[in-house]
């Protein structure tokens, strides 16, 4: 018995120094590589043979420093078994259910010794050692035991953040080849003077991070050089939603903090680019994305979230409830302080919704938003989406406006969805020649969405309105007097769960809300790439 005991002491410091090895995160990696998985070892335990004779491993060798240790427990006492292929991997660090396994065995190799009940075998003398080497150790094994424990929940910790413990990594791609055809504002023969197929891209890496678990910090680099269309087409119209161009040169695109203050209230601060529609419900869900929803801007969602831009603050009182609330103010010049700039005395906008939404399958929306633009910031009162009429009524004069917005989703089966919004204007010029004028717009669209069509992920859209236009003016002859009709048409196709494919065409009749504009064509193949 004191030879048993000897023996499992002599290969004690290979447990510890394993153990405390594994402990020490600086060699995670190494570690993983060494110890066998769990699932791998569950498979293997299941079949390991006891051995007779340490001969029988084929990587332990006679020059081993704990050979006659391992030689003793295997002939003499039998409590140690090998792997299947025959093998002891005695260098190897040991798992936390290996050394179970193998004391276990020594353990139970003990009580048959004890119930041999020989006193040439065991003695009251051998079990008070046994018992005072338990006690002694206790404190170190209990240490162990902790440490393997913290490296758990530490080796969990990590793969749950890849990217780092507080901070993740989540970016998209999008690879575009696209096309304009027909004849552009101003007599342009697209198919003669800008025929050429374009390819171009998009690059977005978001850096999410959270301090307490509720809250977000985000900030995104963005790279693009996608074509813009109004400037080929000379309609704002002919948009697409993803298009972006910086030369490729990666810029800050959004920097952001989300936080809550209550359960019955969010805060979201942004300090670059603020977007309303990130900030708020729009009930355009199949859609919205500029990476996987429609292909042009006026698709997306309602004009009215477009707009303010810069740095500003919103508050969504009870964000989880049916019935929820959001305010929001921004300020497009903030970091200026010159005259006719700043926070206050620049372009600005304050924005309200109430928001109705008890499903999933069903919601609606009322917004307001107060909008002053002047003419040093640049007017652009529905920022480039709808006629150039209606984003500068009054010519590049400062201008007010009030928009007034509903919008609404019903989703009568899993499978299908109908959106659409509607929206009205006035503004009102505040300087310049006409100063005191007022204009009204209005604009409308609705949108159908097939998921799961053809495939598993896939979405058919269709989507059809009026982008923005002036309906009445005291400027004379500064109307959009004829019907001009946004159609759109796309199939969202995705071949695993990080790329999608998708094909669309956008078709704009009587652009620009002028009869004798011919139909302006614009066709995309869109690969988006997550991850």
């Amino acid at each position: 018995m004191r030879k048993l005991i000897w023996d499992i002491l002599k290969l004690s410091p290979v447990i510890a120094a394993a153990t405390v090895f594994t402990a020490n995160s600086a060699f995670a990696e190494e570690v993983n590589q060494q110890v066998t998985p769990v699932a791998e070892l569950s498979e293997e335990t299941d079949s390991m043979a006891q051995v007779t004779s340490v001969s029988q491993f084929s990587d332990v060798q006679p020059t081993d420093w704990a050979f006659q240790a391992l030689q003793s427990l295997v002939e003499r006492y039998g409590c140690i078994a090998g792997y299947p292929n025959g093998t002891y991997r005695g260098n190897r660090a040991l798992t936390r259910y290996e050394f179970a396994a193998g004391l276990n065995a020594c353990l139970d190799r003990v009580n048959e010794l004890i119930a041999a009940a020989t006193t040439n075998i065991v003695s009251r003398e051998d079990l008070a050692t046994l018992q005072r080497l338990q006690e002694e150790f206790s404190a170190e094994l209990a240490t162990l035991r902790g440490r393997v424990d913290a490296l758990e929940a530490r080796t969990a910790e990590i793969e749950a953040n890849q990217f780092s413990t507080t901070t993740k990594l989540g970016g998209e791609v999008i690879f575009a080849f696209s096309d304009a055809f027909g004849e552009a504002i101003g007599d342009t023969d697209l198919e003669s003077s800008a025929d050429n197929t374009t390819f171009s891209n998009r690059v977005r890496l978001n850096f999410d991070s959270s301090f307490t678990g509720k809250d977000k910090l985000r900030v995104r680099l963005e790279a693009a050089n996608v074509t813009r269309y109004d400037n080929v087409t000379g309609t704002d119209m002919a948009r697409l939603g993803f298009d972006s161009n910086n030369d490729n040169d990666f810029d800050i695109g959004e920097m952001w903090y989300e936080f809550p203050l209550s359960d019955a209230l969010r805060v979201k601060i942004d300090a670059v680019d603020a977007e309303f529609n990130d900030n708020m419900e729009v009930f355009n869900p199949a859609f919205e994305s500029s990476g996987s929803g429609a292909i042009s801007r006026y698709g997306r969602f309602s004009p009215i979230y477009r707009q303010g831009g810069g740095a500003g603050l919103t508050l969504t009182f009870a964000p989880k409830s049916p019935i929820s609330a959001s305010v929001a103010y921004t300020a497009d010049e903030n970091s200026d302080p010159a005259s006719g700039r700043g926070l206050f005395d620049g372009n600005y906008t304050a924005i309200g919704q109430v928001s109705f939404k008890p499903s999933k399958a069903i919601g609606l929306g009322l917004t307001y938003a107060r909008r002053y633009q002047n003419q040093e910031g640049g007017v652009s009162l529905f920022n480039s989406t709808g006629s150039i009429l209606a984003n500068q009524p009054f010519g590049e004069v400062a201008t007010t406006a009030n928009h007034y917005g509903v919008q609404a989703l019903v989703s009568p089966t899993s499978k299908i969805a109908l959106s659409g919004w509607a929206g009205f204007s006035d503004a009102t010029a505040k300087t310049g020649p006409n100063q005191g004028a007022d204009a009204e717009m209005f604009y409308w669209a609705a949108a159908l969405a097939f998921r799961d069509f053809g495939t598993r992920g896939s979405t058919l859209g269709v989507i059809f309105g009026q982008p923005p236009r002036v309906t009445s003016n005291d400027i004379a002859d500064s109307e959009d007097e004829d019907a001009s009709y946004h159609l759109e048409a796309l199939y969202k196709l995705p071949i695993n769960d990080n790329i999608a494919i998708t094909p669309g065409v956008l078709v704009i009749f009587n652009p620009e809300y002028d009869n004798d504009n011919d139909t302006i064509y614009v066709g995309t193949l869109r690969t988006t790439f997550k991850f």
